[in-house]
C-alpha cells in the first residue's frame, strides 16, 4: 500500500500556488508534513507569506485542558500572531482577516462529532464567506477509517442540540475526512464560499491510522481515538472517563461503581471487538481527583468489528440497570459551555438524553445506511 501524502504536502508541491497571497492558517502542533515538519514551518520555510495563525481548543500547543479558555498569543516557531478560536472568540473577526487574502485549515481530526475541531472548521467557512476569502482545506485522513458503514449515529437535533460540540446533523462518527464534510457543508450550510480542498493522495476509505501523533491531551494515540465516539459520551454523567489518569478514555470509574456486577450487566449486550476487564485507579484531577475509583478497562482488539457509540450507550444502560441510585446527570463546564448544561444532549445529539436512557428507551445507532445517500455527493475518495 502506498504512503498517504496529506494535503498539505500537496498543496506545498506545488511550486507557483498562491506565493503571492497573504495566508493565515487555521491550525496546531498535531499537524505536520511528511518532513515532520509543523505545517506553518513548511509553509514559511517554503516561501509562501504567512501572517498569522489562528488556533482551536487546546491551543496551538494542543496541550490545553479540555473546554479551557485559550488566550491569543505569539508562535514561538514562527514569531506570527495567534489569534485563538477558542477564547472570546469562536469565529475569525472581520479585522482578523482584513491583511489575509486566503486562509488554510490544516488540523487532523479524529471522525467524532463531538470533537471541536471540525466546528472550528464551520466558523471559519462562515467568516470566509461573509468576508469573501478563499478558504482551502488541506485534508487529511479520518483516523478511525472512512468505512461509512461503521458510521454511528443519532444524527444531531438541530433544533433541540445544537452546540460547540455538534452544530449541525450529521452522525456522532461520520467516517468522513474534514475536506469532504468541508464539501458537504458548504453546499448545505455555508453559501457564496470560495472553498478549495487540496485531497490526500493514496488514502482509501477503510484504513485505519497507523501513525498517529496525539491531537489533544486526553487523545494521545489511536487506541484511544477508536473508543473516543462512545467513552466520551460518559463526560455527561457522573462517572469519570479516565481523565486525570494515563489511560483516559481507555477506562472509566467512580467511587460507587461495582465493576464484577456493571461488567456483567454489559456482557449480557455483547460487544464485539473489544476486551473488557475491571479497574481500579485514582484520578489526579477531573472528576472524583484523588478517590479510589473502580470501573472498567477496555481494549480495542478489532476495529472493523467494534461500535463505539453503541458501546457507549449500553455502558450508560448499564449503569442504570446496576446503580440506579446513583446515576446522574452531569453538568460538564466548557468555555463554549459556561453552565455546563444539558450536556449529555450535546454529546448524543438528542433532547431529554439522560431520561430517555434510564428509562430504557432505545437510542437507535444504525444510520449508515441514510447516511451513506446523504453524503455521497461531496465525498472526495473511494
Amino acid at each position: 500500500m502506498q504512503k498517504v501524502v496529506n494535503g498539505i504536502d500537496v498543496f506545498l508541491s506545488d511550486p507557483v500556488v498562491n506565493k503571492n497571497s497573504r495566508l493565515a492558517i487555521v491550525t496546531n502542533n498535531a499537524a505536520f508534513t511528511s518532513d515532520k515538519l509543523l505545517s506553518r514551518l513548511g509553509l514559511v520555510n517554503s516561501g509562501f507569506d504567512l501572517v498569522k495563525i489562528f488556533s482551536p481548543e487546546h491551543g496551538i500547543s494542543v496541550r490545553g485542558e479540555d473546554g479551557a479558555f485559550q488566550h491569543h498569543s505569539i508562535d514561538i516557531k514562527t514569531n506570527l500572531p495567534i489569534i485563538s478560536l477558542y477564547g472570546d472568540r469562536l469565529i475569525p473577526a472581520e479585522e482578523d482577516l482584513e491583511d489575509v487574502d486566503v486562509v488554510l485549515f490544516d488540523i487532523p481530526d479524529v471522525g467524532c462529532r463531538f470533537y471541536t475541531y471540525l466546528w472550528t472548521m464551520t466558523y471559519t467557512m462562515e467568516a470566509c464567506a461573509r468576508h469573501k476569502k478563499q478558504l482551502i482545506i488541506l485534508d487529511r485522513p479520518n483516523h478511525i477509517s472512512g468505512n461509512l458503514s461503521m458510521s454511528e449515529g443519532p444524527l444531531l437535533d438541530e433544533q433541540e442540540c445544537s452546540s460547540f460540540i455538534g452544530r449541525w446533523s450529521i452522525p456522532v462518527r461520520h467516517s468522513c475526512t474534514l475536506g469532504e464534510l468541508a464539501n458537504y457543508f458548504s453546499a448545505k450550510k455555508v453559501k457564496g464560499l470560495d472553498l478549495k480542498i487540496i485531497k490526500m493522495k493514496n488514502w482509501e476509505r477503510h484504513q485505519f491510522t497507523k501513525e498517529f501523533y496525539p491531537t489533544s491531551p486526553a487523545i494521545q494515540n489511536i487506541s484511544t481515538a477508536l473508543v473516543y465516539p462512545g467513552m466520551g459520551l460518559l463526560e455527561g454523567i457522573n462517572v469519570n472517563e479516565g481523565r486525570g489518569s494515563d489511560k483516559p478514555f481507555m477506562q472509566f470509574g467512580a467511587p460507587w461503581i461495582n465493576a464484577e456486577r456493571l461488567l456483567s450487566e454489559i456482557g449480557l449486550k455483547g460487544s464485539a471487538g473489544i476486551n473488557i476487564k475491571p479497574t481500579s485507579y485514582i484520578p489526579e484531577s477531573s472528576l472524583y481527583p484523588n478517590e479510589a475509583c473502580q470501573g472498567l478497562e477496555v481494549t480495542v482488539t478489532d476495529a472493523t468489528e467494534f461500535h463505539p457509540v453503541r458501546f457507549g450507550i449500553d455502558i450508560i444502560t448499564s449503569l442504570f440497570t446496576v446503580h440506579p441510585n446513583n446515576i446522574q446527570e452531569r453538568a460538564y463546564v466548557t468555555n463554549a459551555n459556561p453552565t455546563g448544561t444539558a450536556h449529555l444532549d450535546k454529546l448524543l445529539g438528542i433532547s431529554n438524553s439522560f431520561e430517555l436512557l434510564r428509562s430504557g428507551t432505545s437510542i437507535e445507532t444504525n444510520v449508515s445506511e441514510t447516511w451513506s445517500e446523504e453524503i455521497s455527493p461531496y465525498l472526495l475518495y473511494d
